[in-house]
Order: structure tokens, then sequence, then C-alpha cells
């Protein structure tokens, strides 16, 4: 039985409390011993709900010290997380931590130094690698049905209205959200940004009070483009929040709007103006009876440390995830095209 200490015991905990208990692989192995937040009423409160007989507190360090656990599980907010992932890291712990990986690239690249320092996991809830649709989608694009990829589009419309913390944020949408879309694409088509130009608004009647909107344009590796097209106060005709995706390759294209509505077409032989297409099928993901989302995410992190193997969101490669996002920000704040890069905050 693997244990865990879960400190940032607010709202988001529940998202993530629930999927351990729903999934019966990962409550079957895990134990939750303590809950640790600044507001120890919080932790008490989810200890008394969801963790039996488990500690709580206000002092992580204290609790570490107390229960040796195997693995800290870090939904605290951005600023606050490279302490408590350097607290975890002294005593011995894995991390798994809520997205993002750091509050900036200075800060992500400390902790990578200290993990490796360490030989420690530290990987990242970034959990639409594990939904079903982009796992069918990648498989597809790998099995080369469309070609090399040339192309690769992802339009996000939504109006949630949140309330709180995130209708205060600056770069509301690119900070807080597009992350998830930024690490998507480059799973999906294995694309390697490297500048991006991006364009940021807060369009009239935003509930939000900056950078409800953005369009971005990476140029990547091989001659590859990746566009983002996304709002947070888009009132109609939503895309799911895996987003709708258009890929074009040099054999094809395939379109679906996040897990649902595949559709790809490959020209046939012919003469004229435009050739006739052919659709082909998608099959479905060869990852079958795999939890999905968060899910997803804990079951293969706690299966990466028994296997002594990197997890899929590794913080490692999720660096390169929070550059695309940093740098899309600056661009936005400059107007310039940025260079990429996970060497520093400003590349």
């Amino acid at each position: 039985m693997q244990t865990a200490v879960l400190v940032g015991c607010g709202a988001m905990a529940d998202g993530w409390l629930h999927t351990i208990s729903q999934t019966p692989e990962i409550a079957e192995s895990l134990q939750i011993v303590g809950f640790v937040d600044l507001d120890p009423t919080l932790a008490a409160a989810k200890a008394a709900v969801y963790g039996s007989q488990a500690a709580y507190g206000d002092d992580l360090a204290a609790m570490l010290d107390q229960l040796q656990p195997d693995m800290v599980f870090d939904i605290v907010i951005p600023d606050a997380r490279r302490e408590v992932v350097e607290i975890a890291f002294a005593h011995g712990c894995d991390v798994l931590s809520e997205k993002p990986l750091a509050r900036d690239l200075t800060d992500a690249r400390a902790l990578l130094a200290e993990a490796e320092s360490s030989g420690r996991v530290h990987a990242v809830i970034q959990n639409r690698r594990y939904l079903p649709g982009i796992q069918r989608a990648r498989d597809f694009l790998a099995s080369g049905a469309i070609g090399q990829v040339t192309e690769v589009h992802a339009d996000f419309f939504l109006a949630p209205h949140f309330g709180g913390f995130r209708e205060e944020m600056a770069h509301v949408l690119l900070h807080d959200m597009a992350i998830h879309t930024f690490d998507a694409a480059r799973y999906l088509a294995n694309i390697i940004p490297r500048n991006v130009f991006c364009r940021e608004t807060n369009p009239p009647g935003s509930w939000y009070r900056h950078g409800a909107s953005a369009s971005a344009l990476f140029d990547c590796e091989n001659n590859v483009i990746f566009t983002y097209r996304g709002s947070w106060c888009a009132e109609g005709a939503s895309t799911s929040w895996e987003a709708q995706w258009r890929i074009v390759g040099t054999g094809g294209t395939l379109v679906w709007n996040g897990n649902h509505g595949f559709l790809a077409e490959i020209p046939e032989q012919g003469e004229g103006l435009l050739r006739p297409m052919r659709e082909v099928t998608v099959p479905p993901s060869i990852r079958a009876n795999v939890p999905e989302g968060h899910a997803g995410v804990i079951a293969d992190f706690l299966a990466a440390r028994l296997e002594g193997r990197a997890p899929l969101t590794c913080a490692s490669d999720n660096i390169h995830s929070l550059a695309m996002t940093v740098a899309a920000i600056e661009s936005a704040e400059t107007g310039r095209i940025i260079p990429i890069s996970i060497q520093g905050d400003t590349p």
C-alpha cells in the first residue's frame, strides 16, 4: 500500500479525492494518511470525509516527519508550489502536483534540478493526455494515416462564470487554461515549438478583469505550425473543454471536437481543381480499459513509482508546455515574436 499526504485542501482537492475514492485500482493501492492546509479547519474537514483515521494540520514538514509517507499530492496555488515541493523532496517524498508545474520557469528549473539530484519522481496533473479522444487521435496520427503532420489548429470557446479568483487573474485564459491545449498539441503531434506570436484581448462584455481571449501562432520544428484561438467569454456554440481540432498532414486531414466527432479524409487519385476525398476510419485507441483524466494521471504516477520509470506527465517533459505558456504571455505583453526556451523566463 502506497501512502500520501495531501496538501492544499480547497475545492480542487475534492476532484482529486473523489477520483481516488471512486477508482478501485487506485483506492485499493493508495492510502491518504494526512491532510495539510494553511487553514487547519479545511484539512480537518477533508480528513473527516476522505481520511478515516488520517492526520490533519497546517505544518507540512512536521506531518512528513511524523508520518513518513511515500508521496505528497500538491494542490496548492502556484505561488506556493516551489516551497511545498522542496519540503516534500527534502523528506524523501515523490510529488504529484496540480498544474502548472511552477509559477514561472525559474521555479520550474529549480524543481527539476532538485528532483534529479534527490532521485525523486515529480509529475503534473496534465489530465487531457489521459482522455480517450486524445489517445485515439494520437494513435491515428502515429500510424501515418494522413502522412506527416504539417499544421495543428485548436479552437477553444467557452463561457464559464467561475466567480472567485479566476475572474481577477491577469492573462486568465493563457495562464490558467491554455496550457492544457498547448500540452495536448505537443503530445498529439510530437510538435516542438520554437517561437510564438500572441495577441490577447479582454472583449467587451467580458466578466474577467484581464485577458479572457487570445490567439497564438507557434512556429515549430520541421516547418510545422500550431495555431490556438481561445476565449473564456464566448457565449454560445461552445467547443468542448478539450478544444476543437483540425490536424493537416501531407496525405489528409483529421478533425474532431475534443473526445468526439472524428472525421478523417484522404485524397483519392484524380484530376481537376479539387481532388475527390475518401473518408477513413479512426480506430478506437489501442489503450483500452485504462483510467481516464485525473484517474489516469494518478494511476500512472503510482505505477511509475513502483516500476522505476518516468510518468507520462513528468516534470521534465511538462516544463516545455509551461515554456509555451510563458512565451505566449510575454508575446502578448510586448507585441513581439518570442523564442520558446526552458532556459529562462525571458528567452
